[in-house]
């Protein structure tokens, strides 16, 4: 069996120019604009108090986004207001007057015209920008990389988008939508990965994404919890991870919770670039196969990348069977603690907490993560079942 391999975080730190764009008032904004939407509901905050006694902890919180606008998934959160923040710049608007039932009018049509939002994907941030684009009578083209499912691919279709699966990697799916919305009049490129000149749509997209940690921060004073000692978020080009850690990191700027990034191992750039603590970037190539297909990204978004290197404790390089580990105890849980329906890109964090606590062979990494009885654990399952069919291969094998 591979091993989990992890470091602790001794990049350089930097003049942490982008950690203002994940500032409270900025997240708020997003928020207000997810409210907007007549789809909107927050979603549940689990809190899984037998799990955490099993474990040896204090409290164990999971955010469960499979019930995210009917998506199974978090990331429209992300493409829906990048969307609205582009067609609020177009026209000389804020964003903040351009709620869901004026995006979605006559009038704002006749105003501001049809565009194409092109982007790649691994699954569910194409779904969610093909929802938000249909939702606004927009167009959408989405690229996926090979490996991808058909389940996945229908239900991007579903949503009215023009779908292909490319015979290349995630990576090379990006650069090629790219190419396309370059080349096509009123084509935008919406991707929450960031490169030199690209930096604007990938921003409003991790604000977005706060919506997510600022909903959970609120779910946990609502329930009279102070705040996590420990953050876990997985990442895939890092976009999520950097909204998350960014927004705690301002949220508690005196004594922040311990961040923890976790990464599919066939895709760790973030590890691979944390472990020659340069702070300079590194890429993974190949066709990066992973069960965890939302994390399967091998070039890290650059913004995000910044606030990772001045705000993450530990980067872990988790392999497959972490992520199957963490959907089987999330989707059985003990008695008494709520069910999370989580999939392969949503459970790893579960998976890690847990081998970490239980496994001897990993003592080192549990010290290292500073976890204990004293630990009060929020853990993000970004996705539910977006593929059925792997999920219950997975449960019930």
């Amino acid at each position: 069996m591979e091993k989990i391999k992890w470091t602790a975080n001794e990049m350089p730190k930097t003049d942490d120019q982008y950690l203002t764009l994940m500032s409270k008032e900025a997240i708020e904004k997003a928020l207000a604009f997810h409210r907007s939407f007549p789809q909107y509901n927050q979603t549940p905050l689990a809190e899984l108090k037998n799990m955490a006694e099993h474990l040896g902890l204090k409290d164990f919180f999971v955010k469960d986004e499979s019930y995210r606008f009917g998506l199974n998934a978090f990331k429209v959160l992300g493409g829906s207001f990048a969307m609205a923040n582009y067609i609020a710049e177009k026209l000389g608007k804020d964003v903040a007057d351009l709620t869901y039932d004026v995006l979605t009018s006559d009038k704002l049509r006749n105003e501001f015209g049809q565009a194409t939002f092109f982007t790649a994907t691994d699954g569910n941030h194409g779904r969610g920008v093909a929802w938000a684009a249909n939702k606004l009578g927009q167009k959408a083209v989405v690229l996926m990389p090979k490996g991808s499912t058909q389940t996945r691919k229908e239900n991007i279709e579903k949503e009215g988008a023009k779908v292909t699966i490319e015979e290349v990697n995630y990576d090379e799916c990006v650069r090629m939508a790219n190419k396309m919305a370059e080349e096509t009049e009123n084509g935008v490129m919406v991707q929450d990965t960031a490169w030199d000149g690209y930096e604007k749509i990938p921003t409003w997209i991790m604000q977005g994404y706060g919506t997510m940690a600022l909903e959970a921060s609120q779910q946990l004073k609502e329930a009279d919890k102070e705040r996590p000692t420990h953050v876990f978020v997985q990442a895939g080009v890092g976009s999520l991870a950097g909204a998350v850690v960014g927004y705690f990191a301002n949220l508690y700027p005196d004594n922040p919770p311990k961040m923890i990034v976790v990464e599919a191992q066939a895709a760790d750039c973030l590890y691979k670039s944390a472990i020659e603590k340069d702070g300079k970037i590194r890429f993974v190539e190949g066709d990066l196969q992973t069960i965890m297909a939302g994390l399967a990204c091998g070039e890290p978004n650059t913004i995000s990348f910044d606030i990772l290197e001045n705000h993450t404790s530990v980067f872990v390089s988790a392999p497959d069977w972490v992520s199957e580990k963490g959907m089987r105890m999330l989707g059985a849980p003990l008695k008494g603690d709520p069910q999370v329906i989580s999939g392969e890109s949503g459970a790893v964090a579960m998976g890690l907490v847990a081998t970490a606590m239980q496994d001897p062979d990993y003592k080192e990494l549990r010290d290292a993560l500073e976890l204990d009885e004293n630990s009060t654990v929020l853990m993000f399952s970004t996705e539910g079942d977006t593929d059925p069919d792997n999920y219950k291969k997975i449960l019930w094998r």
